[in-house]
């Protein structure tokens, strides 16, 4: 059943006691016990035991602190899941991956709200540039052309993100206190009995599990792979000196 959104009672601070540092970690606090969906002014006040104009003080309206939140969360991201070289390209961006999805089904709040709730943002855009440069760096450095290693891990990136996104929005829906049973429970077996004998063994329809995601993210590793074994292939043409062009030339005219 999904969390009521009610907020335990503390003892009233004096005024002039809160800043915005207590104000997002105590939102951080509420939106664990109730989600960020459920996050209020109002609820926050009584969390933090203030009156609500003493958060409206700092943040005038719950985007702003949203804002905030999400500011706090992508430093967090940024710090959890540094680009660690291992003893390969493909461990490492691998070891990378699973780095990444670990962290943000370890932590809800962290998902919301960088990869619902501001996917498109700029401060999302911005998270990680370097390591993301980084990381880059590393498989053109293992043969990729700059272009092909850009797109190898934008591909695990979205593959990371996409997992953990359906994965997300399947635990919300089955807390909900309205929700309807879990789809994959509606596979006919009359109609559809290779599916639903898929769905039997422990795969899901409209979420990504362990399973499917290393499925999905060796696909790209084996695409990577194939991609750098036909560059190793491809003679590099020497590029022409344009005197001994131009001595060809007169050669020929003699």
């Amino acid at each position: 059943m999904a969390k009521q959104a009610t907020a335990e009672k503390r003892q009233r601070r004096e005024r002039g006691s809160i800043n915005p540092d207590d104000i997002i970690k105590g939102a951080f606090e509420l939106a664990e016990q109730v989600g960020i969906d459920n996050l209020s002014m109002p609820l926050l006040g009584k969390h933090l035991g203030v009156g609500v104009t003493s958060i409206y003080w700092y943040f005038r309206k719950k985007d702003d602190l949203l804002n905030a939140m999400t500011d706090r969360a992508l430093r967090q991201y940024a710090f959890a899941t540094p680009y660690v070289e291992a003893k390969d390209w493909r461990q490492t961006l691998a070891n990378h991956a699973r780095s990444m999805r670990e962290t943000f089904n370890g932590n809800p709040i962290l998902c919301d709200l960088i990869l619902i709730r501001s996917a498109l943002s700029p401060r999302t855009a911005q998270v990680g540039v370097q390591e993301v440069e980084k990381a880059i760096n590393s498989l053109v450095e293992a043969g990729l052309s700059p272009e092909q290693a850009f797109d190898t891990y934008s591909a695990m990136s979205t593959h990371v993100r996409g997992s953990v996104v359906l994965q997300r929005l399947r635990d919300k829906n089955l807390a909900a206190e309205d929700s309807p049973r879990d789809i994959d429970e509606s596979v006919d077996p009359d109609s559809t009995p290779l599916l639903a004998t898929i769905v039997q063994a422990g795969h899901h329809r409209v979420a990504s599990d362990d399973r499917s995601f290393e499925f999905g993210l060796e696909c790209i590793l084996d695409h990577a792979a194939r991609l750098l074994e036909a560059n190793t292939k491809t003679p590099r043409k020497p590029a022409k000196s344009p005197r001994a062009g131009t001595r060809g030339k007169a050669a020929s005219r003699t």
